[in-house]
């Protein structure tokens, strides 16, 4: 009689394992959807670094009534910002778009620089070149584009982000200009254009990007993402 209590004592009832497995089934989806909300957080905060960017630059221009970086040294200093490098003072922004995240041009420098020293965006006001570009929370960077004539086939200047995943340009790409049609392709259309290649991170270009469907499991290929500003 000891001998088959003992037995049946021993193991777990299938209640027990089926509670077992339910807890396990809810820490698995926590977990899920834990990454996804941080995916969604970094992608809801790249898109309001590029809209900080477009605020600051319309808000230099109502201010000073004239592009940020564009003016000379002179002027800045003038006006109490740590500047060391400024424009040419033609009323129109240089920044060759092959430059976008080399930030080698004088006025790409200059523009950070305008942005800071008003105190319409935060940062180093004294920073140059690569150094003067803010990173984005996927740790890509963010620089600034011209169209000379165009940046992804759009004219104007555009904020850009690189070093972005399928997953998170697709996602910028439906925050900015909509839902993706069936196709998802939206990469050359609306405000917001973007293009995939070698290199990251990569520089924009000026023709109109081919068009490509976001494909989220393509993991190792990098995106950068322009969205006009002005």
């Amino acid at each position: 009689m000891r001998i088959k209590i003992r037995n049946r004592q021993s193991g777990f009832t299938l209640v027990e394992i089926a509670i077992v497995l339910v807890i396990i089934g809810l820490l698995l989806v926590g977990v899920l959807q834990g990454q996804e909300m941080i995916e969604n957080t970094k992608t809801k905060s790249i898109v309001n670094d590029m809209k900080s960017i477009q605020a600051a630059y319309n808000g230099y221009i109502d201010r000073y009534k004239t592009v940020p970086g564009d003016e000379a040294v002179a002027t800045y200093t003038a006006r109490g910002w740590p500047s060391t490098v400024g424009g040419n003072g033609t009323g129109v922004l240089q920044i060759a778009v092959g430059g976008t995240f080399t930030n080698g041009n004088a006025e790409g420098s200059s523009f950070w620089q305008a942005l800071r020293g008003s105190g319409l965006l935060s940062g180093d006001p004294t920073a140059v070149m690569p150094a003067a570009l803010p990173r984005h929370g996927a740790n890509g960077l963010i620089g600034v584009a011209v169209g000379a004539p165009t940046v992804y086939g759009l004219p104007g200047i555009f904020a850009c982000a690189s070093g972005l995943s399928t997953k998170q340009a697709a996602a910028i790409d439906t925050i900015i200009d909509g839902p993706l049609p069936a196709t998802n392709i939206g990469n050359n259309v609306g405000n917001l254009r973007g293009n995939t290649g070698a290199g990251n991170p990569l520089a924009p270009a000026a023709g109109v990007p081919g068009p490509l469907a976001y494909n989220e499991t393509a993991t190792t290929t990098f995106w950068t993402v322009c969205m006009k500003i002005g």
